[in-house]
């Protein structure tokens, strides 16, 4: 089923529905909405940051310290 048909639907749906109960399915959609809005941001977020050079100093830096240099081994 096409997205146009999906929304022609449930508007049909909502038409026989009272007002109460469609304020109720408004404020469903508005919830999904919005964590659709943030799952896209969290999204960009994260793609900007796995992207960015901002840390790309830390590849060049030496190794300070070896395995050589532990006191202690433990299992």
């Amino acid at each position: 089923m096409t997205k146009e048909a999906l929304i022609q639907k449930t508007i049909k749906r909502l038409s026989h529905l009272p007002t109460e109960k469609i304020t109720e399915v408004l404020d469903f959609a508005d919830c999904i909405a919005k964590k659709y809005e943030d799952d896209i941001l969290q999204k960009g977020i994260a793609t900007l940051t796995a992207n960015s050079k901002t840390y790309g100093f830390l590849d060049d830096e030496e190794d300070l310290y070896t395995l050589n240099d532990l006191k202690a081994v433990y299992k």
